[in-house]
């Protein structure tokens, strides 16, 4: 009977490093995917509405025209106070979102305020103070595609697309390098991801040209 020579003390403890790895890339895989379950479910169906706005198009959204006068002192000193402007736009008509843009010149003044999904600009006369105010409110669809693209999104919302772009970078670094240590689907798995690379490279280069 032969007798199998016993494994030296290096390999055993390569083989418990490989163990102690494969073990954390796991570890991370799993939690990652359960943290960041909800954003990544949001980013993926608010990317194919965002792609295809035809079907969600117009969708329980609103248009509302106002119109009004503001008070003598929204010009001091011969420039606007945009400060009292705006207070007055939220105070009179409930206009909400930052204030994007404002200018005032000898024919007219404006003002636009944008929040995600919604938009208010007001044209004023600047001789009479009078002014006319639309706003556009989208829809629900329309206000998460807006979340997606962080568009006129406050610093709080920022934070969490960054911090879910972070997750999804770390998870799909993890999920390669479980695929790694499985050498009976490593081969097959390697040749996949470098397919669907070059599919994407393709259709940007594509784009790009």
């Amino acid at each position: 009977m032969e007798v199998q020579p016993e494994p030296s003390a290096l390999s055993r403890r390569r083989r418990s490093l490989k163990g102690r790895v494969y073990a954390t890339v796991r570890w991370l895989h799993v939690y990652i995917s359960m943290l960041s379950f909800l954003a990544i479910l949001f980013f993926a169906v608010t990317g194919i509405t965002l792609n295809h706005p035809e079907w969600t198009f117009g969708a329980g959204e609103t248009l509302i025209e106002q119109t009004g006068e503001l008070p003598p002192a929204w010009v001091g000193g011969g420039d606007a106070d945009w400060l009292r402007v705006a207070e007055h736009f939220r105070s009179e008509h409930g206009v909400r979102g930052g204030v994007a843009d404002y200018r005032v010149d000898e024919f007219e003044g404006t003002i636009a305020f944008r929040a995600p999904g919604y938009f208010a600009d007001a044209f004023i006369d600047p001789e009479t103070g009078r002014y006319e105010l639309v706003i556009v409110q989208l829809g629900a669809v329309g206000v998460l595609n807006e979340l997606h693209r962080g568009a006129e999104a406050d610093g709080p919302w920022r934070w969490v697309i960054d911090l879910s772009g972070a997750l999804l970078t770390l998870l799909a670094l993890s999920g390669l390098g479980i695929l790694v240590f499985l050498k009976r689907f490593r081969t097959t798995g390697l040749l996949v991801m470098l397919g669907g690379c070059v599919l994407v490279l393709l259709a940007v280069l594509r784009l790009a040209t």
